[in-house]
């Protein structure tokens, strides 16, 4: 009867194994290149961000905001579905709605001129124009505008209220294939938000 192999069974994922790897991994003062990593999937971590934004592992808020913000670089959306990937795993986590949240943003410029600058609640900085749209969602039953801005890679952050109503102020009316809307200039785009016949 041949001897067993020794084998070390490898260890289940958990959020300090991947917060290494990817602390090892990340180049200085940017983003790590995930596009360029393959790693095998290793299971889903009991990670999840809320609607709000907020990061929870095992049900609990993650209170370190350094580790959030490392955890958002090695964030990757495939077929729908989001991974944290770094050069030797891949685990799939919870997003409920937007990975981000655009809690703030500049204007500058004015009409087709006009640059909007959203910051993120993960350190993120992204210029409003053709590689970041804007986009709104209607809720179906209740017409509430859910808006988002694409931030990196497919990942979009949801613009939080208080940024959408000052959003809303800089506004202004642009015909689109034959209908005015209600909209945003940002990098020499028009980002339609609402039909004008809808604003009453």
């Amino acid at each position: 009867m041949a001897p067993q192999d020794n084998v070390t069974p490898t260890p289940p994922p958990n959020a300090d194994s991947l917060a290494a790897s990817a602390a090892k991994a990340a180049k200085k003062g940017g983003l790590p290149p995930i596009h360029l990593w393959n790693p095998p999937f290793c299971g889903d971590l009991d990670i999840r961000i809320a609607r709000d934004g907020t990061w929870f592992y095992l049900g609990t808020p993650i209170g370190r905001a350094p580790l959030v913000r490392l955890f958002s670089t090695i964030l990757k959306l495939e077929d729908g579905k989001y991974f944290l990937v770094t050069p030797v795993e891949k685990v799939g986590i919870v997003v409920e709605d937007a990975p981000f949240v655009a809690v703030d943003f500049t204007a500058s410029g004015a009409g087709e001129a006009q640059d909007l600058t959203f910051e993120t609640n993960v350190g993120d900085v992204a210029v409003a124009g053709p590689e970041h749209p804007i986009r709104v969602v209607r809720d179906a039953d209740t017409g509430e505008p859910s808006p988002y801005v694409m931030i990196r890679a497919g990942l979009e952050a949801l613009i939080d209220r208080k940024s959408f109503y000052r959003l809303v102020d800089l506004g202004v009316h642009y015909p689109q294939e034959g209908t005015s809307w209600f909209g945003l200039w940002s990098g020499g785009i028009f980002f339609p938000v609402i039909p004008s016949a809808d604003l009453g």
